[in-house]
């Protein structure tokens, strides 16, 4: 299978052997080369780890080798066992802890799981702490503590009460209101940890609950990237149910999708648009996404008369960039919500008390809902090149050949025109170009991608 690592963390399928797949044995490798890295950070006598994992199969095992391993090390580990991503991030904070670790690999399928660092904010780690880390594990000297220094584990299952405490508070979560407007909602958790966190927050706001695939172990009854292909029992359930709407998180919590009344997908892109809409309409200010999320976002933004801008892709990114313009809402279009009035970090649970705080407010239908929105159409595709081709004089080709429209080249090459845009985007890892556009159809979005498709070819001899 494979082992893929990343300044964002090590994932791989487990199984198999050594240093190709994620093993018992690199599962403490990179546990112990994050833990090193913990230290070299600030030179203290104790140092505290928060580690929290999804319900995979796996998840158990991996936890125990990461945690026992930190142990090991003298570090003291906070275990908040099924847990979700955002939770974890909250806990590092809450702790005043050195680091988290959390274990889930996301909305891959339930043979993969991976190491995901965080930094003593209970933020992703940047581009050169993640290769320090990858240096560590190949090239560095890891030191173990004596007998009388072992760390410990400490249990916590607090967190995630504490985390929906947190999201009850904010001004703009509506709780009375969201309670009078006695919504009906089904919920799709893949059997992860969403399905322990989701029903708890909804109870809280007084929310009618429909649980569908509930059950946190790690049976993923589907595809669990939250796509309107893999979402068909979701769809038949809200109809079915006369339910208000539905909702969907992958394995982790932090992408959040939901399902209209009528059985039709809200869209994942418009997850974001939709909840910084209301965001924007009590406290306006600036948003971010990165650069191959929606126009729509920079719509809503400029219509509530904020300035929107696009991040290169990554959540690391994206809270940067924020942090840099003051956005008061951003994240990203495959469903990832970051509200930094609580934390800088993609959360679904803020995500979703947001979403019924504005129904609450609008008094309509989320079909209805998602017309206020301009419909855009996005088409995700990809060139095989061949390994001897420049890609980088490729992409600046195309950027010259487009110079008169306007430009961004953080990440790639993104050309906005007047109606539609598309970003071309090298592969770190294969001669590949992947060719994102948006427009306002579909037929258009991948004429607009095929027509880029053709171009490349030719300024490649292909």
């Amino acid at each position: 299978m494979t082992l893929i690592k990343s300044i964002s963390g090590i994932r791989g399928t487990i199984g198999g052997t050594q240093g190709e797949n994620l093993t018992p044995i690199d599962a403490v490798k990179y546990a112990a080369a994050y833990g090193t890295w913990v230290k070299q950070q600030r030179n203290k006598e104790s140092y505290k780890v928060v580690v929290g994992r999804d319900a995979r199969i796996s998840g158990e095992m991996i936890q125990q080798l990461v945690m026992n391993t930190l142990v090991g090390m003298g570090i003291t580990v906070i275990d908040l066992n099924l847990s979700t991503t955002p939770t974890v991030e909250i806990a590092v904070a809450s702790e005043h802890a050195d680091g988290g670790i959390i274990l889930t690999a996301s909305h891959n399928p339930k043979q993969w799981n991976a190491l995901k660092l965080l930094n003593n904010k209970g933020e992703f780690l940047n581009a050169e702490a993640g290769q320090q880390i990858l240096d560590i594990a190949e090239n560095g000297t890891i030191e173990f503590a004596e007998v009388d220094n072992l760390g410990e584990i400490h249990k916590n299952d607090a967190y995630i009460d504490l985390h929906i405490d947190e999201i009850l508070n904010l001004p703009l979560v509506k709780a009375d209101a969201i309670k009078r407007s006695k919504f009906k909602v089904v919920v799709d958790a893949v059997n992860s940890t969403g399905g322990i966190a989701v029903p708890l927050l909804l109870e809280a706001l007084g929310v009618e609950l429909v649980k569908l695939h509930c059950t946190p172990n790690g049976q993923f009854p589907h595809n669990p990237e939250p796509l309107k292909e893999h979402l068909g029992d979701l769809m038949e359930s809200v109809v079915k149910n006369h339910a208000d709407f539905g909702i969907v998180v992958d394995p982790d919590v932090d992408r959040l999708a939901f399902v209209d009344e009528k059985g039709e997908m809200f869209g994942e892109e418009y997850t974001l648009v939709a909840v910084a809409d209301y965001v924007l309409q009590n406290t306006p200010g600036n948003t971010v996404s990165n650069m191959s999320s929606s126009r729509a976002l920079r719509d809503v933004t400029e219509k509530h008369g904020g300035i929107y801008t696009a991040s290169a892709v990554g959540e690391v990114n994206v809270v940067e960039l924020m942090k840099e313009t003051n956005a008061v809402i951003g994240g990203e279009g495959n469903g990832g919500i970051i509200y930094p009035e609580l934390h800088y970090g993609r959360d679904s649970l803020v995500g979703i008390a947001l979403f019924l705080s504005f129904l609450a407010e609008e008094k309509i239908p989320v079909s209805e809902l998602r017309k206020k929105y301009t419909a855009y159409f996005m088409s995700k595709k990809k060139i095989q090149l061949t390994p001897q081709l420049d890609v980088d004089a490729i992409l600046k080709a195309m950027e010259a050949k487009y110079a008169a429209e306007e430009i961004n080249t953080i990440d790639g090459v993104k050309i906005d025109f007047p109606e539609n845009w598309v970003h071309l985007r090298k592969s770190n890892t294969e001669p590949i170009i992947r060719i994102y556009t948006e427009a306002k159809s579909q037929e258009e979005a991948d004429g607009l991608a095929d027509r880029i498709i053709e171009e490349i070819k030719g300024i490649a001899g292909l």
